[in-house]
């Protein structure tokens, strides 16, 4: 093969490359939005799952509030759903991680209605044993409906553990690991609000505020005639 016909394949195939790098972004381009929407939508089921959309009148994901509370939440930088019914609170549903599950990481939902008292609560992502440890999720098992409309003082705080350890909450037939870690995280997350919820309004009306005011108000047409 001749040098010039080296060229010219080396050019053909760097062609080709380019043209098909080009192509492969210009469809992530064209595909982000959709998937990023798909998802906005997705989240925003699982929120309205449990906080009914006509229980609220704000976007939930408007001005989602970043929290800093390792300790309550189980990681750090998760975040709270805040929904406002006639500028008053009406529910918060923080995102909450348990770090020491049966068999890794448990991401749940958990829903707190404005008086203090439980929604509701979503596993979303788990690596539970399966057959077992994955009756945490609500299309194996009506378990996690069991937290609806508990509080801190529906059981007592001091009951807010599993039957095997004295308290009020079912485990399952061979595993206690699993239930045993959710009922204690949802605990923490009413004690958390509990504790936090006054702040965390004051926090998302007055960043709600600033966006607000930050953001130019465009005139209606007629105003400018």
């Amino acid at each position: 093969m001749t040098f010039k016909n080296t060229l010219r394949s080396g050019l053909v195939l760097g062609t080709f490359g380019v043209l098909g790098a080009l192509l492969v972004s210009a469809t992530e381009v064209q595909t982000r939005g959709v998937i990023q929407h798909n998802e906005r939508m997705s989240l925003l089921s699982q929120l309205y799952e449990l906080v009914p959309q006509e229980e609220v009148d704000n976007d939930f994901l408007q001005h989602p509030l970043t929290l800093d509370a390792p300790k309550s939440l189980g990681a750090s930088d998760t975040l709270a759903y805040m929904g406002m019914r006639r500028n008053a609170l009406a529910a918060v549903v923080f995102e909450t991680t348990i770090p020491n599950g049966y068999a890794g990481p448990i991401h749940m939902l958990v829903a707190v209605g404005g008086e203090g008292v439980l929604k509701g609560v979503r596993v979303v992502s788990h690596s539970e044993t399966p057959g077992l440890g994955d009756k945490i999720e609500l299309g194996r098992s009506d378990w996690v409906l069991g937290f609806d409309g508990k509080s801190l003082v529906d059981p007592d705080v001091s009951r807010w553990k599993v039957k095997k350890d004295g308290g009020s909450f079912d485990q399952f037939t061979g595993a206690t690991i699993t239930p045993r870690a959710i009922v204690e995280s949802i605990r923490k997350v009413l004690l958390y609000y509990d504790q936090q919820h006054r702040r965390l309004l004051d926090r998302y009306l007055r960043e709600s505020r600033a966006v607000s005011e930050s953001t130019p108000v465009r005139k209606k047409a007629e105003d400018l005639s």
